[in-house]
């Protein structure tokens, strides 16, 4: 079966069920939707199996899941990676631009290629931390056949030249460990390469005397104090810490995986308390959510990060998924206490003074 014959089938229900989301799992369409019209999975099952097709049509609450079956006899051979342009331009594009704020931070003219080069320890250290973040969940989602795009770099004239990076999900999530895998993949990979990167580059940093006019006051997470203890035991009360630009890119890198695990929505952090918690996901978003309120009266970055939470995902529930019956192993329950341990290692409530 091919998509346009799918996407044919699903058009034929549209009186019984509308659908929000679709995609392969492995040889099998899947999508989830909405009953209709006090239609009932029975009809569906009915509707499809006059198509001469397999199908399971399974729902709670009112949401389905249809999965159904290709005709095509199964190949064994994998179709080839194919990068689309889209995700190449926007590659380049955020690599140029995060290249011109690096070159910036060195005091170079971002405008001019023999000072462009000057931004490439920030460019490159910031890249690698958000291409291990997303490729963490893409290698993860295929390991469960769930339909999920290569990374989209968002480029942006910020004074880090980027807004992060994503990827799509476009097929259902059928059960919890799959869930719980893809979302934590992301900030375990982001943090495992982010960590060694702060160190060196705070190895490459600058004691200084106080704080320069101008300099951007960056807040300190509790692994950030941990490090520059480490890196600098006998640093005094008048001296500060000048970071190079890896260790300023490590920093972002953390803040990034630090925002990606608030349990809300579809965040990661979101993905991953539904798993754990099921439901019981709904109450601690809520709180999660109206906690950023407090957290804006310390900094107005928490008021737009939230706004662009609501802007972006306009719940911050987590659809239903549809295996949330079978337990999780205690191997899978330690994946989710490292996210937590990750979260609170990262966190910063003043990021930017």
């Amino acid at each position: 079966m091919t998509e346009r014959q799918f996407r044919e089938l699903l058009l034929s229900m549209d009186d019984k069920v509308r659908i929000r989301k679709m995609g392969t799992s492995g040889d099998v369409w899947v999508a989830m939707g909405k009953l209709v019209n006090g239609a009932t999975e029975h009809d569906l099952s009915s509707h499809i199996e006059t198509m001469a097709l397999s199908a399971t049509v399974t729902g709670d609450n009112g949401t389905v899941w249809l999965k159904v079956s290709a005709k095509e006899e199964a190949t064994d051979e994998k179709p080839p990676i194919v990068i689309p342009p889209l995700n190449i331009g926007l590659f380049f594009a955020t690599l140029l631009t995060t290249l011109m704020a690096g070159t910036l931070m060195e005091g170079g003219n971002p405008l001019t290629l023999t000072d462009l080069g000057l931004g490439f320890p920030f460019s490159g250290t910031l890249l690698l931390i958000l291409g291990c973040h997303e490729f963490g969940h893409y290698f993860y989602g295929k390991k469960h056949n769930v339909d999920v795009t290569l990374p989209y770099f968002i480029p942006a004239p910020t004074f880090i030249g980027t807004l992060g990076a994503v990827i799509r999900i476009k097929s259902p999530i059928q059960h919890r460990k799959a869930l719980l895998d893809i979302g934590a993949a992301g900030p375990i990979a982001g943090f495992v390469v982010a960590v060694p990167l702060l160190f060196y580059g705070l190895t490459r940093s600058t004691v200084v005397e106080g704080i320069p006019g101008g300099s951007v006051i960056l807040g300190e997470s509790l692994l950030m104090k941990l490090a520059t203890a480490m890196v600098f035991p006998g640093l005094a009360e008048s001296q500060d810490v000048m970071l190079n630009s890896v260790a300023f890119a490590g920093w972002i890198g953390l803040l990034v995986t630090m925002l990606n695990l608030l349990p809300i929505g579809q965040l990661d952090g979101g993905h991953i308390t539904y798993a754990l918690l099921g439901k019981r996901h709904d109450r601690i978003a809520k709180w999660a959510f109206l906690m950023l309120i407090p957290l804006s009266f310390l900094s107005l970055n928490w008021l737009l990060w939230g706004g662009l939470i609501l802007l972006l995902m306009r719940t911050v529930k987590h659809p239903p998924i549809l295996d949330m019956d079978t337990p999780l192993t205690q191997r899978e329950k330690l994946i989710g206490i490292t996210c937590l341990v990750i979260f609170v290692l990262s966190f910063v409530p003043v990021p930017f003074g």
